[in-house]
C-alpha cells in the first residue's frame, strides 16, 4: 500500500504525518528517524482499520505542488 507522507523540519527536528489518516503523525531528530517512525505509525494505524475503512481512507486523491507567490 502507498500513502502520502508530509515531512516538515523545524528547530526541534522533523515532524511527519499522513494526511489520509487523521491523527497519524510522529517526530524524529533526523530524516531517517522520522521516516522510520512514520512508517511504523502508518502500519499500526492501518492494522486498527477494517478492510472497508482501509479502502475508504486510502482511496483519497491527494496532490501536492509548490507555487511562487508575490508578497507586497
Amino acid at each position: 500500500m502507498k500513502v502520502n507522507i508530509i515531512v516538515e523540519k523545524d528547530k526541534y527536528g522533523y515532524y511527519a504525518y499522513c494526511p489520509e489518516l487523521k491523527g497519524c503523525h510522529t517526530q524524529g531528530d533526523s530524516i531517517e528517524e522520522v521516516l522510520t517512525n512514520i512508517k511504523e505509525a502508518v502500519e499500526l494505524y492501518l492494522e486498527t482499520l477494517s478492510p472497508q475503512e482501509r479502502e475508504y481512507f486510502l482511496s483519497k486523491e491527494i496532490l501536492t505542488t509548490s507555487m511562487e507567490v508575490k508578497v507586497a
